[in-house]
């Protein structure tokens, strides 16, 4: 079953080669885009249905069919935040459904703080040969609107 993982903020798509963090930017944790957020992006929704493995305030790992899991990272050093300015609406282990809203945030309050706000949006541990980007770099997207497709591990 292919997998669609969907735009968790509403903004312009990135490559993961241009947010300013190396492991991201190399695609250490897997491959994906990322999304530069609206001013008013405040709502993180999650991006696939399936079970919150890990849930911080400023990043999300939801496990889905097949052993697949999307990693949602709000901003860059946002960790340093300690949850700062950021609220969430789930816990570890809750099961969600793509679209339902996990985290409340101000992306022009990160972007003030000195950091980036870019989301990235990472198919843990998937080979980038079975992604299908639905939205390009460049393009504009909702939160909600399909993103990626992850095709059926081989």
């Amino acid at each position: 079953m292919t997998l669609t993982i969907l735009a968790p903020v509403s903004g312009t798509v990135k490559a993961m080669g241009d947010v300013p963090d190396p492991v991201f930017a190399a695609s250490v944790v897997g491959p994906g885009l990322a999304i530069e957020p609206d001013d008013d992006a405040t709502s993180a929704i999650a991006a696939i249905s399936g079970t919150i493995v890990k849930l911080h305030p400023h990043a999300a790992v939801i496990g889905g069919a097949d052993d697949r899991g999307v990693l949602t990272h709000l901003g860059i050093d946002t960790v340093q935040l300690e949850g700062q300015g950021f609220t969430t609406h789930a816990a570890d282990g809750d099961e969600v459904t793509a679209g339902q809203l996990l985290v409340d945030w101000n992306p022009v309050e990160v972007r003030s703080g000195g950091r980036s706000a870019i989301v990235p949006v990472v198919a843990m541990q998937a080979d980038a040969d079975q992604l299908t980007f639905l939205a390009q770099p460049g393009e504009h997207v909702s939160a909600g609107d399909p993103l990626m497709a992850w095709a059926d591990p081989a």
